[in-house]
């Protein structure tokens, strides 16, 4: 296994409280292997990503009985010199707005050298023709010329294909995807996906992709990971989870997707409430209050995340019922 997160928990310190943004969370990814990671707005998508690369500030922080093993290694144990070699090296991730990540006052070109001088002893001629060449990679028409543009002078397509090619500077084995296709119309999106598919089986490296796009899921990914509340409540193999949804809030969500032949006067299915506030967690079940299913005991108890016959779950009411609602879906 390539990388294995077991009880990560992140927390924020805030006047109003303690936010426990990521309470628990385990996850795994395979060497060559994509896995999606998916859930509502302030599920800890984001967070858990950001946490994976040690990149939370105060007043937030990783908790020490947390544990991040990457190849061997527990990435919440290193010294900060430590994980800066592996930062953008082994590990590399792609940031949700592109036009906000990359510095104004610097060309693209620039911004792709400094990271792969960073890890690499290389010339700055050398680094220069690496750049180009991750320009051209990541499909940037011109990618000579467009080394020298700066951000505002670049689409917004363009912007989130220089940092997929800062990502990939040094080559890493796994690449986090937090959101890549936001605000990007559907040909783009569609093109940044393919890339991000050619590249993999290219370099056979592993992606985490975070996303609210369930149809980005069966796309992409070989296992998922539904995240609520800042925890994992299902997990598993995509197909299996598509076609046979073990936690009634997976079943929610993949009955949310509008299909194909949808008339207008068909309204959306959609989740009743709000997620609640991971100032104070509810006890049990944290979906309970908006699940149709709940029982008294899902109220009182929280469900621990179980194996099954195909993935894990975290719910109390594990029964054929659920067994349906995701068929179709992924040839919808």
């Amino acid at each position: 296994m390539l990388l294995r997160v077991e009880n990560l928990r992140t927390t924020f310190h805030t006047r109003t409280g303690v936010i426990r943004a990521v309470d628990g969370v385990d996850l795994e990814i395979a060497e060559g292997r994509t896995l999606g990671i998916v859930g509502e707005s302030g599920s800890g998508k984001s967070v858990t990503a950001l946490s994976i690369m040690r990149l939370i500030e105060a007043p937030g922080r990783v908790l020490g009985d947390s544990r991040i093993m990457f190849d061997g290694r527990d990435l919440a144990a290193l010294p900060e010199a430590e994980m800066q070699e592996v930062r953008g090296n082994a590990i590399s991730m792609i940031f949700q707005e592109p036009m906000t990540s990359l510095n104004p006052v610097y060309t693209a070109g620039s911004q792709i050298t400094e990271a792969i001088r960073l890890h690499r002893k290389i010339s700055a001629r050398q680094a220069r023709d690496r750049a180009v060449e991750l320009l051209g990679l990541v499909g940037i028409p011109s990618p000579e010329q467009r080394f020298f543009a700066y951000p505002h002078q670049l689409s917004g397509g363009m912007r989130q294909r220089v940092m997929i090619a800062m990502a990939l500077a040094c080559e890493p084995r796994l690449l986090i995807a937090d959101e890549p296709t936001t605000a990007l119309d559907v040909t783009v999106q569609a093109q940044i996906l393919e890339s991000l598919r050619e590249l993999r089986a290219r370099l056979g490296m592993s992606i985490i992709l975070i996303t609210h796009d369930l149809g980005v899921v069966a796309e992409m990914c070989d296992d998922v990971a539904v995240m609520y509340a800042g925890r994992v409540v299902e997990r598993g193999a995509v197909e299996a989870i598509f076609r046979n949804p073990q936690h009634p809030y997976t079943e929610a969500l993949l009955r949310s997707i509008p299909l194909l032949g949808m008339t207008q006067a068909e309204p959306l299915k959609v989740i009743p409430g709000k997620v609640p506030s991971a100032l104070n967690w509810p006890p049990g079940c944290r979906f309970a209050a908006r699940c149709d299913h709940a029982t008294e005991r899902c109220r009182r108890e929280e469900p621990p995340l179980v194996e099954g016959k195909e993935g894990r779950a975290a719910c109390w009411l594990r029964t054929p019922r659920l067994r349906s609602c995701g068929e179709g879906v992924l040839h919808a």
